[in-house]
């Protein structure tokens, strides 16, 4: 199966470049897959999401000339380059470079939020419940007991894909039809992830609380929330996200 996307200036078949750290030979079970994004990028697939985080930092810290910009999303990294001053493969070599200089245990250690969520306005707790077996006052305790790291950025500005779920919590679908309408700071989760909708967008994930709190503007390029940061809900009665409404992180 063709795994590499075309690129303007390289074979059609480019082959998938496998890294496989102090192996001389490469498993692709167990490799790191280094490939073409588009003529300006490079896409590195690693084994772990720490993994991933540490590789990103290491590149940031490198500060290469020719680095635009370091995206990781679980367990992906792209690493986006300016063509002027160096190709795909003299930037294969030097982030192979850096993969082999890099380690899970140097993964940066990002900041800790602790995030008010309203659960009293879940719309879905009676649904999550029943899915899981669940009373709500658990479904509260558990999604508020576990400390969350940000995996990825994305779906719209500011979105945090957070993970993971504690075990009693994972596996509940998205919603049959998602809503047209889910607001600002709402609380959801689906399969593994928690999420928070930063504005007000459509959305199928199921809703188990709000925050009060500003996470993104737009205006100002206000965006509190990086890959690598960890997040804790802390439950608020609704007079206090009343209170807190518009407060930023």
């Amino acid at each position: 199966m063709e795994l590499t996307p075309a690129v303007p200036g390289y074979p059609k078949k480019s082959p998938v470049i496998l890294y496989c750290k102090g192996r001389k030979e490469a498993n692709p079970l167990d490799s790191i897959q280094i490939l073409p994004l588009g003529d300006q990028a490079v896409l590195v697939y690693l084994r772990q999401e720490r993994e991933a985080l540490a590789f990103a930092g290491a590149v940031r810290r490198a500060n290469f000339s020719w680095l635009i910009d370091v995206v990781p999303a679980y367990t992906s990294v792209a690493v986006y380059f300016s063509p002027d001053e160096i190709d795909f493969p003299r930037a294969q070599a030097e982030l192979t470079r850096i993969l082999d200089e890099t380690s899970a245990e140097t993964a940066p250690e990002g900041r800790t939020y602790h995030i008010p969520c309203c659960y009293e306005l879940g719309l879905d707790l009676e649904r999550i419940a029943e899915h899981k077996g669940l009373t709500i006052e658990e479904i509260i305790r558990l999604h508020a007991s576990a400390v969350y790291t940000v995996y990825a950025i994305g779906f719209c500005p500011g979105f945090p894909y957070l993970g993971y779920l504690p075990p009693e919590l994972c596996g509940v679908p998205r919603l049959a039809s998602p809503r047209l309408r889910v607001e600002g700071g709402s609380v959801g989760l689906t399969g593994r992830q928690t999420g928070i909708y930063p504005e007000v967008r459509p959305g199928g994930w199921n809703i188990l609380g709000r925050t009060p709190l500003e996470l993104v503007n737009l205006k100002d390029n206000y965006f509190p929330l990086r890959a690598g940061d960890r997040v804790q809900f802390e439950p608020i009665h609704e007079t206090e996200f009343r209170r807190l409404r518009g407060q930023r992180l």
